[in-house]
């Protein structure tokens, strides 16, 4: 056969075979999970990588590996229409990240760096969809894309809408539990239902639902196996079909919309053939955080159009226990749970347990926490796996946590959260192994700081800073240019809290601190590029012109100076005639700078302005890109209409309506660890980072695991919320559930998930540290961080007092400072 030939000639020549010894190179760098994931030649693989694994770096590596094979499969014939890699990874931010280290990986194979292409799976939707507009639906000339939440209009018209058409049922939610008809608290119920509940309720199913491919009428057939008063799932039905009206009826699309056009190309066997012919294997990154479409569209692009029965070639990559996203968005770690039970029961899962990033006892620490959480979950006699079971591929057996878990835990978690046996465990059995010996010098596991834990009881929030500032200086003051810090917080409100109570100290010892919440609390790109653009419009304008200036001013491109001096005869500031008074250098600079803009706009096309004045700003690549971002959207939603009017209205809206996300790019993870910097940060940001030193206070209950709360303004409804029902029962229905749970069932495995999650949290955070790893649960604190100033007595989260029991010699004994409120040890 001439092919086969001509194969057998190209892996025989002198260059495959310095490829394969590349490629050996690469693997003898590796680990032993990560060298599995580069011996994948074809069918499904489930990786299920700890925290700390690598699986990055493997992937990047398998991935460069996967595609140098390509080039020696293929003939000299096909190379022009060789088939590329699909890579899908969670956020634009790992997008970049995982090029980059695929494109090093293909230098040493000394490879063009190409054969794959990076997507965030919105990415990789939209641009199948775009190639087939006739099959997907969607003329992107003509549509406008919106980013829906709670208060963007169209979930505000849909309320109004359903209310109007179903008075009767409205009309049972203001009665709620009890009523006695005084008009006052009507009034007030009205409100919160037009405001927060049916918005929260609309926000939540539409996401829900229309990620899982699920229609209205699919969520009323739901509502049939239901027998709650208010008929929460058929409200939800009639919100989602009056939102998709409206979305019709005004060309919007939003980002499940993306998902759902592009398998409805795929659903065409033409177009299903050409995209399967185009793509060897899909690698997806991330893999706890999948919602079904998202599978499904992977599935299709992975299964070889010529053997459609044979498993599709993709390695699905992720790690269960590091599930955080599940009750603030549609993905579930319980499909990524079922894909690696497929994979165990063929032999095709690995699971990459060998983590270098920490030391030793926060290893033991981290996987003491995951096997004390799961015996709180645990059957008689049983392992609650949640039908998982143990893994069964592991590299090796044997344990490194200090002790098995135990069989009946001193301390429950509370009494909202007993023993829970027909819920699945929060953790899939996993054990983080260390790095075995003999291994590269650079990937072993680091010294311990100290005892390598801390678990300190300050008596308040004040004596934790004041043992935590003490600890930092006590650090910092040991070479800081070489080491990293960083506090991790449960939310920004206490990020803000900190920041503040430990600024002073660390200015007096040179402490640089970054607080990530308040630097990327929004993206300030949109409302830069508003002014300007808005100043360019209507140059003459006092109040724009003054807004531009105080731009350049922040961008540091012109002088702090008077600028209402400047903006108050816009005309003389701008274009001086022969008689008017010499401009002072700072001002004709600043004129300079305005008059260019004001040029731009004469000369440019209209979907170029953003990037010049972006360019104009000097702004650095993640704020590049950002624009890029914004530019695209915008231009998208004003085809058709193409007028600085219409540019202005859209970016008005952006900015008034929503919180639009900045791009991160390769430089994310350079900020947020840069070395001499103690960083302040929130859990869920900090996954994916790892720094030498990680600080976590305010360990307490009422925030993880916390409680579910029912706003008090909306306690006449019950003690539930009408959107975490509504989401409990579309996810039974999606899970094949025979029955739908009542409101009851349904209210109690939201507040699991939430519980699941908020330990799955703590083991996020845990993880992020190499050297020290410093804990802290104060007796006292506040309950709501809104009012830090007002402390109570606070029980510590229950893993806390656990893991002070199990490591003895890392509890901090603590001295008395005489105070006045108390004299009593904080220990």
């Amino acid at each position: 056969m001439p092919q086969e030939s001509q194969s057998i000639e190209v892996s025989s020549s002198p260059v495959s075979s310095l490829r394969e010894i590349g490629i050996a190179s690469i693997r003898n760098t590796l680990r032993l999970g990560q060298q599995h994931m580069v011996d994948w030649e074809s069918g499904s693989l489930a990786v299920s990588a700890v925290p700390g694994a690598g699986k990055s770096t493997g992937m990047a590596a398998a991935a460069a590996i996967a595609i140098a094979r390509q080039y020696d499969q293929s003939s000299a014939l096909r190379r022009n229409s060789r088939r590329q890699l699909i890579v899908v990874t969670f956020t634009r931010s790992a997008v970049a990240n995982i090029k980059v280290k695929i494109r090093e990986y293909l230098k040493k194979l000394s490879l063009p760096q190409t054969g794959f292409t990076v997507h965030t799976l919105h990415g990789l939707a939209l641009n199948i969809a775009n190639r087939y507009p006739d099959l997907s639906g969607l003329q992107l000339e003509n549509v406008t894309l919106i980013t829906p939440n709670q208060s963007h209009r169209f979930i505000r018209t849909a309320v109004e809408q359903w209310i109007n058409s179903h008075p009767g049922r409205y009309s049972r939610l203001l009665e709620g539990i009890q009523f006695d008809g005084e008009e006052t608290e009507r009034l007030r119920r009205q409100s919160v239902l037009r405001t927060e509940v049916l918005p929260e309720l609309a926000t939540t199913v539409i996401h829900e639902a229309k990620s899982s491919g699920l229609f209205p009428q699919d969520l009323r057939e739901f509502s049939q196996q239901t027998t709650d008063e208010y008929q929460i799932l058929s409200i939800a039905a009639g919100l989602y079909e009056q939102y998709q009206n409206l979305m019709r009826s005004r060309d919007f699309i939003d980002y499940d919309d993306m998902i759902l056009a592009a398998l409805r190309v795929l659903e065409n066997e033409n177009a299903r053939r050409i995209e399967q012919n185009q793509v060897f294997a899909v690698f997806e990154d991330e893999a706890q955080d999948s919602s079904p479409l998202q599978t499904r569209l992977l599935t299709i692009l992975a299964t070889d159009s010529h053997n459609p029965n044979q498993p599709p070639n993709m390695i699905r990559v992720g790690d269960p226990n590091q599930a955080i996203n599940s009750t603030f968005t549609p993905a579930d770690p319980i499909y990524f749970r079922q894909f690696c039970k497929e994979c165990d029961a063929q032999g095709r899962l690995v699971t990459m347990d060998q983590a270098g990033r920490s030391t030793k006892i926060i290893i033991d620490a981290a996987n003491f926490t995951l096997e004390w959480v799961n015996s709180l979950y645990v059957k008689t006699g049983q392992e609650g796996q949640g039908g998982q079971g143990r893994i069964s591929t592991s590299s090796s057996s044997s344990p490194s946590s200090p002790s098995s878990p135990p069989s009946s835990p001193s301390s429950p978690p509370s009494p909202s959260s007993p023993h829970l046996p027909i819920s699945p465990s929060p953790f899939r059995f996993q054990r983080i192994r260390p790095v075995e010996l003999n291994h590269r010098q650079d990937d072993v596991n680091p010294q311990a700081v100290g005892q390598g834990l801390e678990l300190y009881t300050p008596r308040d929030i004040h004596h934790t800073v004041e043992l935590l500032s003490e600890r930092v200086v006590e650090l910092f003051s040991q070479d800081p240019d070489k080491i990293s810090a960083a506090i991790l917080v449960r939310e920004n409100r206490q990020g803000r809290w900190l920041a503040e109570a430990l600024s002073s100290v660390c200015k007096r010892h040179e402490i640089p601190i970054y607080d990530v919440g308040e630097r990327d609390r929004h993206s300030h790109v949109p409302e830069e590029i508003l002014a300007v653009l808005q100043f360019c419009d209507r140059p003459h304008s006092p109040d724009y012109l003054k807004r531009a200036l105080q731009v350049l001013v922040q961008r540091r491109l012109i002088e702090t100076q008077d600028l209402n001096a400047l903006a108050t005869l816009p005309e003389e500031f701008l274009y001086p005639g022969p008689l008017a008074a010499p401009q002072p250098q700072p001002v004709q600079k600043a004129a300079h700078l305005c008059r260019s803009l004001l040029r731009a706009h004469l000369e440019l096309p209209l979907y170029q302005l953003i990037s010049f004045i972006a360019l104009t700003l000097n702004y650095e690549q993640a704020e590049l890109a950002t624009a890029d971002k914004l530019a695209e959207r915008v231009n998208q939603q004003i085809a058709g209409n193409t007028s600085m009017g219409a540019m202005l209205n859209v970016l008005s809206e952006i900015v008034s309506s929503e919180r639009f996300e900045p791009v991160e790019t390769e430089d994310l993870e350079a900020r947020y660890t840069r070395p001499g910097q103690l960083t302040i940060i929130t859990m869920h940001k900090a996954k994916g980072l790892d720094w030498d030193y990680v600080f976590i206070p305010f360990v307490h209950e009422n925030l993880i695991p916390g409680r579910f709360w029912v706003p008090p303004q909306s306690q006449f409804l019950g003690d539930f919320t009408l959107s975490e029902v509504a989401r409990a029962q579309i996810r039974a229905a999606l899970h094949a559930k025979s029955t739908l749970p009542s409101v009851t069932a349904a209210w109690e495995q939201a507040k699991h998930l939430k519980t699941a999650e908020e330990y799955r949290l703590l083991y996020v955070a845990m993880t992020r540290a190499k050297r020290l790893l410093w804990m802290s649960a104060a007796s006292k604190a506040p309950f709501t961080w809104s009012k830090p100033e007002n402390l109570q007595e606070q029980t510590p989260c229950p893993v806390f007092p656990a893991l002070k029991r199990q490591f003895p010699q890392c509890v901090v004994s603590l001295v008395t400072i005489p105070r006045a409120d108390t004299n009593k040890s904080g220990t």
